[in-house]
């Protein structure tokens, strides 16, 4: 395992963290000649241990996986090409190198901390960065390995250590996670254009980002810590690292997160929520996806009525995000979106007990029912909690406390708040927090808050004017900060979720009847 005294070169650089240059100075670290902004990347499966140095990837050594000559079948989405026989490579190296690079980077990096003793963070903290040489017949300090020469640079090494262990997140379980299994490339990214590698016990994200949000979420450290500190129950990304693998003038920016939507629980549904209604519905490709994002309108589609919550739980995700959101808006970010998941209970059951008929053709989710009109009988919903009760959504609570840590610490905060729906004893615990949909369906969300590294510079600003000239200004996702904060909040708070009737308010009847009730009340209203 390395030690501290394994590192390269050592910068601490003044930044300004106040008024209008704010990250000038982070940009002369993070920016360096012949550089290509980050894009994209790739990845495919591959194996890291501590043996890597013997065993490497196999590969060449050259940083080009592919011969110049383009041909009609390859493939490009930013800096990621799919060769004709399936080579993935980005910004021209082989993913497997890149991959392998940022394992044993992370690996050094991380475990060099460990002679290095607990502290309270100074200011420095965030603004040092560590440079390490890499050359493929080792050094004193690095082992032999069969990648290409590299540098690997890590970001704000001691503030990224807080932040890990104020989430419960040990140096050896970190190492173990990144490290010692082949990282998994997730099938859908983002519009951003960004890669996303997931680990393979489910629990961080691998994320690649572009030379301006890499440097972006720099200043936002000092931010971002004093509002854990404040507010440890938030729906903000937990970053748990920032990193820079550089080859042949070619960089490559990663920031290690907390994986919201484990793999482990089927999610029957997925959502990207803004606020907004301009081109906010999902393309018929991404529909045609095994797991498809859905958008805002397809939400509204789905669900008219909302997701319905106990009053608590309501009260204590609604205030999380408003305090969330006055953070952002307090560093002029916007465009962001909150990432929610849902784990059908009730429909995860009936594929468990009914014959699979639908192997081959999938249900869209706007033809399930889900309009407030077409409730099953209460008669039906009783047989069903008797069958498949949900003791999960209490004992998940206490259960999956610890595992749940890297996955969010204000889903097991706001989950605490929520009273248990059903009872019964043979049921998984996924975690989540529980819900109801208008058919009365009992549900377990996950979700927060994501893309928060987009600040609204001259190009949102021009993009928002040129948008608002053809549409209403109002509609569109890109806007100013403090309007795009509240609009945000307002959807989240009036059309995605709802209150729960109270129990006590006809407490001889079941949950389902009370909410059969009161959503007959409000159509009949309308």
């Amino acid at each position: 395992m390395a030690s501290g005294d394994n590192v390269d070169v050592i910068e601490v650089v003044e930044t300004s963290f106040g008024g209008g240059n704010r990250g000038d100075d982070v940009s002369s670290r993070l920016n360096d000649s012949g550089d290509e902004d980050d894009k994209s990347t790739t990845g495919e499966r591959v194996t890291f241990d501590s043996s890597v140095a013997q065993h490497g990837s196999g590969g060449p050594k050259t940083p080009s996986g592919m011969s110049r000559g383009k041909s009609e079948r390859e493939r490009k989405i930013g800096h990621r090409r799919v060769g004709v026989g399936g080579e993935i490579t980005y910004k021209k190296i082989q993913t497997t190198q890149i991959m392998g690079s940022i394992q044993l980077g992370i690996q050094h990096a991380v475990g060099g901390l460990a002679s290095k003793p607990e502290r309270d963070l100074l200011m420095q903290d965030f603004m040092t960065v560590e440079t390490t040489n890499f050359p493929s017949e080792g050094s004193n300090h690095t082992p032999a390995h069969h990648f290409s020469e590299f540098k690997f640079k890590n970001y704000a090494p001691i503030a990224f250590r807080y932040f890990r262990d104020l989430f419960g997140i040990q140096p050896d379980d970190f190492l173990m996670s990144m490290c010692s299994a082949p990282l998994r490339e997730l099938s859908n990214p983002g519009a951003s254009g960004s890669i996303f590698y997931l680990t393979e016990d489910d629990e961080f994200i691998i994320k690649t980002v572009q030379h301006k949000e890499g440097e972006f979420l720099q200043t936002l450290l000092p931010g971002y810590y004093m509002n854990l500190n404040q507010n440890p129950r938030t729906l903000l990304p937990k970053f748990f690292g920032l990193y820079c693998y550089r080859c042949n003038s070619k960089n490559v920016r990663l920031i290690a997160m907390n994986n919201l939507l484990p793999s482990a629980v089927k999610l029957h549904q997925k959502y990207d929520l803004k606020g907004s209604t301009y081109k906010r519905k999902a393309s018929r490709s991404e529909r045609s996806k095994k797991s498809p994002t859905y958008k805002d309108l397809d939400f509204m589609e789905h669900h008219p009525e909302g997701i319905f919550l106990e009053a608590d739980t309501y009260g204590a995700l609604v205030k999380t995000i408003q305090r969330d959101c006055r953070v952002l808006e307090s560093f002029k970010i916007m465009d962001y979106s909150l990432l929610v998941g849902i784990h059908n209970l009730d429909q995860a059951a009936r594929e468990k007990t009914e014959p699979r008929l639908s192997t081959t053709v999938e249900e869209e989710p706007g033809e399930a029912g889900y309009e407030s009109g077409s409730f099953v009988q209460v008669e039906r919903e009783k047989d069903r909690e008797e069958r498949i009760g949900a003791t999960a959504l209490n004992r998940s609570r206490s259960i999956n406390r610890q595992r749940l840590v890297a996955h969010s610490t204000a889903m097991e905060s706001i989950q605490a708040e929520s009273e248990p729906i059903d009872e019964e004893d043979d049921v998984p615990s996924p975690g989540g927090i529980p819900a109801r949909n208008a058919r009365g369906e009992r549900l377990l969300l996950f979700l927060g808050i994501i893309d928060i590294l987009q600040s609204y510079r001259l190009k949102k600003k021009l993009e928002h004017t040129w948008k608002s000239m053809i549409h209403d200004g109002d509609t569109v996702s890109v806007h100013r900060p403090g309007f795009y904060a509240q609009r945000f909040q307002d959807f989240m708070a009036k059309t995605v979720f709802k209150k729960i009737p109270s129990r006590k308010y006809h407490p001889n009847q079941p949950l389902l009847t009370n909410l059969t009730s009161m959503l007959a009340i409000n159509k009949a209203h309308s």
